[in-house]
Formats: C-alpha cells, structure tokens, sequence
C-alpha cells in the first residue's frame, strides 16, 4: 500500500481558544500543522495548496455560508468543514446544501469527531484522486486500443481493395493491346474496387458503437458488419459489487470492466447476497466495516460454503477481522489502482 499523504489544512476562526484546541487536535492526529487565520479575507487569499478548509460560521468580517460560496467558486475547491458554537439543524442542512463537505458543532464531541470527519474527508480526497487516475488511464487504453483496431481495419478493409485496383490499372496501362471486352472488365474490377473502399469509408463514418472481432490470432479489428445488437461477451464472468461510497464504487466498476468484468451493483447486502450465487458470477465486492465496535466485517454478508465466486472486502486498516467473516481476498483503502485488479485476477487463477 501507497505511502499515506495528509492534507494541508486551514483554519479560519477567530477565537483564540477555540482555534488553539482545533490546531492541537489537528495536529496530534497526524494532519501536521495547520494553518490559522481569523477572517474571511485572510481564509480567501490563504488558499492556495490548501486541501481541507476548518470554517468558523460566525467571523468578524463576513459568515462561513458566504465564505463557503466565494471558496467553492474557485476551480479545484479545498474541502470544507464548517463548525460552529450556534449551530443548527436548519444552519447545517444551509450548509451542505452549499456544498461543504460536512458540519461540526463546537460541543464537547468535537475533539473525539474531529479526527474522524477529517480522516473521510482525506480518504474522499484518496478516492478522487484514485478514481481520476483508473478513468484516465481507461480512457488512454481505450484509446490506444482503438487506434490499433482501426489500423488493422484500414488495412484489411481498404488496403486489399486498392491494391486489387492499382493492379488492374498496371495492367491495362502496360498492355496497350488489350480488346475492349477485357479493357471494359478490367475497368469494372477498377470501379467495383473503388465501391468497395467507399462503402468502407462510409460505415465508418456511420459507426455509433466500437464492436471488434479477431484478425489475426491476437490481434483484433473493427466490426464493420451491421448486425443486431447482442450481449456484451463476459471475459471473466460477473463481478457484483455492494459499495455504498458513489466514487468508490465508480473506480471499482471501471477498474473491473476494464479487466473484462461484467459489473453489476447491489443496492443492498440482501441484493449482493442474492446474485452473488447465480451462475457466471465469479467474484463479489463489498465495503467492509472494521471501525465500529460489534458490526460484522461484512456488514452481514455470508458467502456459501459451497461457492464458485471469490469475496474481496474493501477495507480501511486491518482486514484480518473481514477475512475471519468468509473473505477471500481483503483490499486496504485507499488502494493502487495498477494493482487493484491484477489482485483479483491472481485470486480467481488456478492455484
């Protein structure tokens, strides 16, 4: 597992004792020291390389909602945390419907929240930056991918042809002899040739969908022919996949497709439990739960005894408790995704 980052983290609140026990809190949890300022102004022109904002509602010179726009306005916004001495439901759900990240209420729970609020907003910081590199790299792969397949489909579709019509000119150009029947075919094979390359061209300007076939062993090319639409083939079976965490869920999914998963997600453990034992599954994904005392690792899901699919439990710290509950395979978050599913994929060969 990667080196863990921490963010930088600022400030802004105007009471000096308050902000002293969020600085040592902060700090004493392994985020490094954080920076302080006390009015919105200083917060705005103290941003760059900021990664996670700690913002006080009530300031001297402004309130943390306008703060809390004028921040989110900027491109590539820190995260926000608001927190307040006179908070509210009704202040809280202002807030998030604005776009922080989450509300903290200045109360005797804050020192024991605090860390834990901070740590989800760096591991969602870990996930998004997870998940910008599996889709960049997918798409480079699709890309390169499909820059090969029409390649060779150019070659095999409009090479042959024009070849085939260039040997008919030479032909006719060298034998000036040649009677007109033979000259009039000749000419056709020229003309039919021509068709053939423009039929070519023209349904590949018609393509709404990159369907590939084999060439040569190996090697794959564009499918030209109209056809109906099919399944997709499975390459490797069915992954299903219970993630609650919307980006994290997306990087698994793109991550297994682009392995040659078929991906399916399960709303519910209940859902996962139920189409983890249909055929063709082959492996089944699942946030596990290693932080709250008496949960089960799993979050209840119970793998058969008797099962063709693997379990692979999502975790955040020791996985031991997740391989106990039936696990085959425990993933610590946040994760590489260059060795996400070479993992898996170990795990499903043959021993």
């Amino acid at each position: 597992m990667a080196e863990q980052s921490y963010p930088r983290v600022l400030l802004v609140d105007d009471d000096p004792d308050m902000a002293r026990l969020v600085l040592h809190i902060v700090q004493a949890h392994g985020f490094g020291p954080a920076l302080h300022v006390t009015t919105g102004r200083e917060a705005l022109d103290t941003l760059e390389g900021i990664e996670i904002v700690l913002l006080d509602q009530q300031l001297p010179d402004t309130n943390g909602l306008d703060v809390l726009d004028a921040i989110r306005a900027r491109p590539a916004a820190p995260a926000i945390i608001i927190i307040t001495g006179h908070g509210n439901e009704s202040l809280a759900a202002a807030a998030l419907r604005h776009g922080a990240d989450d509300y903290l209420a200045k109360d005797a729970a804050l020192p024991e929240l605090l860390p834990q609020i901070l740590e989800r907003v760096r591991r969602g910081r870990e996930l998004g930056k997870a998940l910008a590199a599996a889709e960049q790299e997918l798409f480079r792969a699709e890309r390169l991918a499909a820059v090969g397949e029409m390649t060779v489909t150019l070659h095999h579709e409009i090479n042959n042809p024009l070849m085939a019509a260039f040997a008919d000119i030479e032909l006719l150009l060298h034998d000036v002899g040649v009677p007109g029947e033979q000259l009039r075919q000749g000419l056709e094979d020229v003309r039919q040739s021509l068709r053939r390359i423009r039929d070519v061209v023209q349904r590949i300007g018609q393509l709404r969908e990159a369907r590939s076939k084999d060439y040569l062993h190996g090697v794959r090319m564009l499918d030209l022919e109209p056809r109906e639409a099919e399944a997709l083939s499975i390459q490797r079976g069915v992954a299903v996949v219970h993630v609650p965490e919307e980006d994290l869920a997306r990087i698994v999914s793109l991550l297994l497709r682009g392995s040659g998963f078929q991906v399916e997600r399960c709303r519910s453990i209940r859902e996962l439990q139920t189409a983890a034992g249909r055929i063709g599954v082959t492996v089944a994904v699942i946030s596990g739960n290693t932080s709250t005392a008496g949960a089960h690792p799993l979050g209840g899901f119970v793998a058969d005894r008797e099962r063709e699919y693997r379990v692979v439990a999502l975790v955040a710290g020791d996985g031991a408790a997740a391989l106990a509950a039936g696990a085959d395979h425990a993933v610590t978050l946040p994760f590489d995704p260059e060795t996400f599913t070479s993992e898996i994929l170990r795990l499903l060969s043959p021993a």
